[in-house]
């Protein structure tokens, strides 16, 4: 593993539930790997968009996505920067089912010098059977800072 992934996982959950909105939907760090982030929403009566059906709403999936997609996007640049949300689309496949988690799985497929392309599903169960899906792509908005290799580099 790689010293920044090392640090991504070390910062991960500060990342994640740092962030004001991620902490009030509760969202929870999974894991980080080159390139990959997962998160997850665990089920909270505070999010239900639709009373009768006690569904979440989709708001909170979207930004479950966004969320998982910037960190995919900084673990793709393979050092820190400041991202923006660039595009942001989110294909609705079914409600979540009440009372179960949603986890938000995206791959940085491709990065450029100042973009990073990012494909997600969210689901609550079965990757195959997603809640939502999402093609994303941030850009940079400040230079990458990468961790030096070796201790040579760090002096």
């Amino acid at each position: 593993m790689s010293g920044f992934i090392e640090k991504l996982w070390e910062l991960g959950p500060s990342l994640v539930e740092g962030t004001p909105h991620a902490r009030k939907l509760g969202m929870k760090f999974v894991a980080i790997d080159k390139g990959l982030a997962t998160l997850s929403l665990p089920y909270n009566t505070a999010l239900i968009g639709h009373p009768q059906s006690r569904v979440i709403a989709g708001g909170a999936v979207t930004t479950l996505l966004d969320q998982a997609c910037g960190l995919a996007a900084i673990a793709g640049f393979d050092g820190f920067a400041q991202l923006a949300t660039l595009s942001l689309r989110i294909d609705y496949q079914r409600a979540a089912t009440p009372g179960q988690t949603v986890i938000a799985e995206a791959v940085c497929y491709k990065t450029t010098r100042h973009v990073a392309f990012i494909r997600a599903v969210a689901h609550d169960r079965d990757p195959d059977d997603p809640v939502a899906t999402a093609q994303a792509a941030f850009m940079l908005t400040s230079p990458i800072y990468k961790l030096p290799e070796s201790e040579e580099e760090a002096a």
